[in-house]
């Protein structure tokens, strides 16, 4: 079950604009650069991301029908800025995994007990 839509609208008013700012600096945090699908403007997101071998997973704490999310699938990718490198993403993924395995240990405990079990995968191009 994904956090409430309200929480999601109170995040990108107000803490979404001073997190955005230190995201791209911090373990565990991302700053997501996409385009609207509808728009066309360009969006940074601040992100949790995990770093895969050859990818990124994203638990999607709002749902797969979160506007980022349906932005980067639409898009068929993205651009992340994680620990001051910026990647080129591609071909995403949205699965349900209710074992949370992707995730490390203390932060699958955090996501069973919100009950987070959507995830995206994203492949950096090469």
């Amino acid at each position: 079950m994904p956090a409430p839509r309200w929480l999601a609208r109170a995040n990108r008013v107000g803490l979404n604009r001073v997190v955005r700012f230190v995201a791209p600096w911090l373990p565990g945090f991302g700053l997501l650069i996409h385009r609207g699908r509808r728009s066309g403007r360009q969006f940074r997101t601040p992100v949790n991301l995990f770093r895969r071998r050859d990818g990124f997973v994203f638990a999607l704490t709002y749902g797969a029908d979160a506007d980022w999310v349906r932005n980067v699938v639409a898009a068929g990718g993205c651009e992340v800025l994680t620990r001051r490198t910026r990647y080129t993403l591609t071909d995403p993924q949205v699965y349900v995994d209710e074992e949370r395995a992707d995730m490390p240990l203390p932060v699958r405990r955090i996501l069973g007990i919100v009950r987070v079990s959507e995830f995206l995968y994203l492949r950096i191009a090469p």
